[in-house]
């Protein structure tokens, strides 16, 4: 079982739900969630100048593309920059609502990205998860 994942989406009802399947699933003890790329990016800015040892960075994000202030791809061109590389470790799934060929293509481009699943998340998806990233 995973300590923490984050969840970025703008909905409140795909956040509420992420949390609600992943706690039935033993997947996570922990999840933490962000509206948007500039709020995710904030959580880790905080935790990159903070001196509690007790903060946990997200061993696993789940990753919406398209939100208001700071889409998935934004967040993610800053997230693999070098900025972050204290929490860049952390493997994406895109979690999107359409499977755009487009984006796929352009998931591709980001070795970060280990999988694309379309929303919303289910308890077959974190068994198939937990299967791909060995929990």
């Amino acid at each position: 079982m995973l300590e923490q994942i984050l969840c970025i989406d703008d909905d409140p009802i795909t956040l509420m739900l992420c949390k609600k399947v992943i706690s039935k699933s033993s997947f996570s003890h922990e999840v933490i969630t962000a509206q948007n790329g500039e709020e995710a990016l904030h959580h880790f800015n905080t935790l990159k100048y903070t001196n509690d040892k007790n903060k946990r960075k997200p061993e696993l994000i789940f990753l919406d593309l398209n939100m208001p202030i700071m889409g998935g791809w934004e967040f993610l061109d800053h997230f693999t920059s070098s900025d972050y590389k204290d929490f860049n470790s952390a493997p994406v799934i895109v979690l999107s609502s359409t499977i755009d060929p487009e984006d796929l293509a352009k998931a591709k481009k980001y070795p970060i990205i280990i999988d694309f699943l379309s929303k919303p998340i289910t308890l077959p998806m974190l068994e198939y998860l937990k299967k791909k990233i060995n929990i």
